[in-house]
């Protein structure tokens, strides 16, 4: 599937953002102005996740996610989520967004099978999509790799690092539903893992997280848990992120870690 580049614009800190569409699906790609210059070399990639709000909601957020991994000397991109944005709607993930609301209006619990029906059938289908986006990136001449993958819906997340192996690190945001097909898949993750947990989120079970935490079975797994709700990150969160990213992307950089 072709990326076909739409629009270029250079940021203010030495940022190059391109809004490309792969097929029918938009996305953004941000990379260093000095990836572009002649004799460079590849830089390293950064898929950003993102949860089902939108790009153009979330783009304040993922810019600076983006300007973060340029200054580190790594382009990042993303990709409008099935049934989000301006993409057609999928009715089954309507129905079961409208059944989450109303069991959380009435203060009843969130059943496996809401979950399930929230979440999987969004998998299935963005999986694939971020593997075909990879693709058509990874042929760009300013890209060469390695692979990581940062944040998003966790379940998307852990399906392709267990899946990719174009993915060797990733860093995972335990901010959603987990569906029980996931805790399985996480049994055959076995890349580095930086795992950020907001204690008191409101929007998260605290011990689904910290179970499929213990399900990975990456050698190398970090739990990074903070106090405070769902949009609380501290700003020191991303700095250990951005850390992890280092090690794994581009480990010259960081002797002796």
């Amino acid at each position: 599937m072709p990326l076909h580049i739409t629009s270029e614009r250079h940021l203010d800190d030495g940022v190059v953002e391109r809004e490309f569409t792969l097929g029918d699906i938009p996305g953004l790609l941000w990379t260093p102005e000095s990836a572009s210059e002649p004799e460079s070399t590849p830089v390293p990639l950064i898929l950003l996740g993102h949860p089902t709000l939108g790009l153009h909601k979330m783009y304040p957020r993922l810019v600076a996610r983006a300007r973060h991994a340029a200054a580190d000397g790594f382009a990042s991109a993303t990709i409008e989520l099935p049934g989000s944005g301006d993409r057609p709607r999928i009715p089954a993930l309507e129905q079961a967004r409208a059944d989450l609301r109303g069991v959380l209006q009435a203060g009843e619990p969130v059943t496996d099978e809401i979950i399930d029906a929230l979440t999987l059938p969004l998998v299935d289908r963005a999986v694939p999509e971020c593997r075909k986006a990879l693709d058509a990136l990874l042929e760009l001449p300013e890209i060469g790799g390695p692979v990581g993958y940062s944040g998003g819906v966790i379940s998307i997340g852990v399906r392709l690092a267990a899946t990719d192996p174009r993915i060797v690190a990733a860093g995972l945001f335990a901010g959603s539903f987990v569906p029980r097909a996931t805790f399985e898949e996480a049994r055959r993750v076995t890349i580095p893992l930086h795992v950020l947990l907001q204690w008191d989120d409101e929007r998260n079970d605290r011990q689904a997280a910290l179970n499929l935490f213990d399900a990975f079975a990456s050698k190398e797994k970090c739990l990074n848990a903070n106090m405070g709700g769902h949009t609380g990150v501290p700003p020191h969160a991303g700095d250990a992120a951005a850390n992890f990213f280092r090690r794994h992307l581009a480990p010259e950089v960081t002797p002796g870690n």
